[in-house]
């Protein structure tokens, strides 16, 4: 039953996400903004590397390319240490903060990855023109590709006044970060192990962890009849 319910929630963490990135990607051109409300924005922009964009190729002394592939290849072996953990957790019967904690932050991961795995293979590139999918002429190649954001908040976006000193006249934005579906499933797996700390890593009742997966596998093992519940009665 653990199994099944961080598979639900991973799998529509992923359809979601990447619903949204291939419509944003046909869609529209790079940078290419819509405004839905005054403080959201439909924003298309592409990250080549790391959070806020940072590169490899920015702090060592690599080329881009090579900086990327880099990137790629460690984000897989982090993914596949988040996910061997959050298997482990469902083995143990791990509580639910820490489960759906970690699933959210393997969802996010895994979506984040797909763009940097495929969407240089299936895409074409997005400046000046909206990209095809399957396209042809792809932007990248395998394990080139950009990860696709578009979720713009800028709920107070303004000029500081000029008698400001040191900033006046300046533009002023507050929530300027552009993000997706993937990297909101992920930040919102950290809140909760930061805010829910003691709930999330409290040892388990060893009582109440059998009693749970003794239900749980009760349930599976249970026969379905015409009547939940009921058993059959002879005719």
């Amino acid at each position: 039953m653990y199994l099944r319910k961080t598979l639900i929630i991973v799998f529509l963490i992923l359809l979601a996400d990447q619903i949204s990135k291939i419509y944003v990607k046909t869609h529209f051109q790079l940078e290419e903004s819509v405004e839905v409300f005054s403080w959201f924005r439909i924003s298309f922009i592409e990250n080549p590397g790391a959070a806020w964009g940072t590169k490899l190729s920015d702090i060592l002394p690599i080329s881009e390319r090579t900086g990327k592939l880099l990137l790629t290849l460690f984000r897989l072996v982090a993914i596949g240490g988040i996910g061997y953990w959050l298997w482990d957790l469902i083995r143990k019967g791990a509580n639910n903060y820490l489960r759906v904690a970690v699933s959210l932050i393997f969802a996010g991961a895994v979506g984040n990855i797909i763009d940097s795995l495929f969407y240089g293979l299936i895409f074409n590139h997005s400046v000046g023109q909206v990209a095809t999918f399957m396209a042809e002429d792809n932007y990248g190649g395998l394990f080139y590709g950009k990860v696709v954001d578009m979720l713009y908040f800028p709920m107070v976006d303004t000029t500081w006044p000029d008698w400001v000193p040191g900033v006046g006249g300046n533009r002023f934005r507050f929530f300027a970060p552009v993000f997706n579906i993937a990297d909101t499933a992920i930040s919102t797996g950290v809140g909760i192990l930061l805010v829910f700390n003691k709930r999330a890593f409290a040892k388990p009742d060893p009582a109440e962890t059998q009693t749970e997966t003794a239900m749980a596998q009760a349930q599976e093992a249970a026969p379905e009849g015409p009547e939940s519940g009921e058993a059959a009665k002879p005719e």
